[in-house]
């Protein structure tokens, strides 16, 4: 498909070469807290040698420039050199969820045409049989560290249009979309991340965060791009990153609202640390209430609440600094950078709709899937499927989404998922799935089901499926059995009579008369 974009003038070279400016320094990149009693330190200088290795011993391998490779891993230090180095030898690296079925992660592996995985030793069980894999940590043949070729490399000259990374992402339907990333693209997001923040050789950003996931690629991407150091905690945990933040002086810290909140509800273990370093808290993937913002204020004094705006496929940053210098407001996601573009459109007014944005990281497209990159990518402009809303200054907020995607702690959940997941459990005969609103995951799934004749199931029963079959964050926090689903007059799910029962008490009286547990 032809896309219309700039030509790729300021922003050429390869994505993989991102800390070239300090690959030199002896100083820290990446301190690798995975084993919480042993921290590694690794500099600019060792981190560059590794991508070279692991660049080359993919040459050695025969995996050409195009390929794909995929990262199945917790955040650890070779997770960053995997992904850096497939770049230099122009390599597509495919960072995979590690939190999905085995059968969602074969069908990426699949449809990425995935030559090799790279992988830890606790997620090699996802991986179809058969496949290649090179562990993280392992000691046997297949090991990264004896997969390593170290040496020198010169590293692939992508073209405009070379494909830097492949994430992926859901759909409307639930299935993961690959999205197209170019080096060009990238590199302009980067200097944007770095340079418009006043990232610098002296801050300490923590990344707790999945690499897999944009919040924390970014992370990587602006840390190393501007010399800064990066704590790498190999997932979220309150205790392990408030201690992070004390005992390496963490100027930013970054995650989802959901993080934050629960950060702020151990005021015993923040008052154990010296919160005064943290100059910037930076939010994004879900809304941030008003009161949360209020609340950081408390716990991290000189810290500047910042609420990001990004989606995978549109830069991942189209909004940020007002250009006159203005004050940006609570909640507000910023406002177009000088040369992209931002339209609300299908609104109600011209300053409401959906969003639809256009700069230099916008998606080439999606991965074989030429009706979804038409419907959504027209133009050169991507359109978001999110709504916001201008105001007269032109700051932008994000009011919500225009399917039934919504997110729950930073995680996205589409309701037929779980709904085809409760229906797979064999007394079930229908279920039906809504997001409601939660003090810390933003929104939750709640799910109403009808049993099979004759059958029985408990709420307990039921959730403990879910747990068992499909992500935790997608279980459904209550489930409520019903004889039938109400219909309204169109022969739909009456769903804002559902809400209702919820709110005033039907369901939970009905949930007294056929003795469902709950749990």
């Amino acid at each position: 498909m032809s896309v219309s974009r700039p030509e790729p003038r300021g922003y050429p070279g390869n994505l993989g070469l991102l800390l070239a400016e300090h690959a030199g320094s002896d100083r820290p990149a990446i301190i690798d807290l995975r084993d919480a009693s042993r921290p590694r330190a690794v500099s600019f200088r060792e981190l560059d040698v590794a991508c070279d290795a692991l660049a080359r011993a993919l040459v050695r391998e025969g995996i050409k420039p195009g390929d794909r490779i995929g990262i199945l891993s917790l955040n650890r230090a070779e997770f960053a050199i995997t992904l850096l180095g497939a770049m230099r030898a122009g390599i597509v690296p495919v960072p995979i969820n590690v939190k999905l079925a085995a059968d969602m992660v074969a069908y990426i592996l699949s449809d990425a045409d995935a030559k090799l995985v790279f992988s830890e030793a606790a997620q090699k069980g996802l991986v179809p049989a058969g496949m290649r894999t090179i562990e993280f940590g392992g000691t046997g043949h297949n090991s990264f560290d004896r997969f390593l070729d170290p040496g020198p490399f010169e590293a692939f000259e992508p073209e405009a249009d070379s494909i830097a990374i492949q994430p992926y992402t859901s759909g409307s339907t639930g299935r993961p979309k690959g999205v197209l990333l170019t080096h060009y693209g990238q590199n302009w997001s980067r200097r944007i991340l770095a340079h418009t923040r006043g990232t610098t050789e002296r801050d300490v950003i923590l990344v707790a965060a999945p690499l897999y996931h944009k919040n924390a690629l970014n992370a990587i991407k602006q840390g190393l791009t501007a010399g800064a150091t990066l704590p790498l905690l190999p997932r979220f945990s309150v205790e392990r990153y408030i201690d992070a933040i004390g005992r390496y002086r963490c100027t930013v810290i970054s995650g989802v609202p959901t993080m934050v909140a629960m950060l702020l509800t151990r005021r015993d273990l923040l008052a154990k640390i010296d919160t005064t370093s943290v100059r910037t808290v930076m939010m994004g993937s879900a809304t941030s209430s008003p009161q949360l913002l209020t609340e950081l204020k408390t716990s991290f004094p000189n810290a500047e609440p910042l609420v990001v705006y990004g989606v995978t496929e549109g830069g991942p940053v189209p909004l940020g600094p007002h250009p006159e210098g203005k004050p940006r407001p609570p909640g507000s996601i910023g406002v177009p950078y000088a040369g992209t573009g931002a339209r609300l459109v299908g609104g109600p007014s011209a300053d409401e709709g959906e969003l639809a944005v256009r700069n230099p990281g916008v998606l080439l497209a999606y991965h074989n899937l030429p009706e979804e990159t038409a419907k959504r990518l027209r133009d050169g402009w991507y359109y978001t499927g999110d709504i916001c809303r201008r105001d007269g200054d032109g700051f932008y907020y994000f009011v919500g989404r225009t399917d039934d995607m919504f997110v729950s702690g930073g995680e996205n959940i589409f309701p037929v998922e779980v709904e085809n997941l409760l229906e797979r459990h064999p007394a079930v005969h229908q279920a039906l799935v809504m997001p409601f609103a939660h003090e810390l995951k933003g929104q939750v799934p709640y799910a109403f089901v009808v049993l099979r004749a004759g059958a029985a199931a408990s709420e307990r029963e039921l959730k403990q499926f879910a747990l068992a079959n499909g992500p935790a964050y997608q279980h459904p926090r209550r489930v409520f059995l019903l004889p039938e689903l109400p219909l309204a007059g169109t022969n739909k799910v009456d769903r804002e009579l559902l809400r209702q029962w919820a709110a005033d008490g039907t369901l939970e009286a009905n949930h007294a008369t056929t003795g469902a547990g709950n749990a």
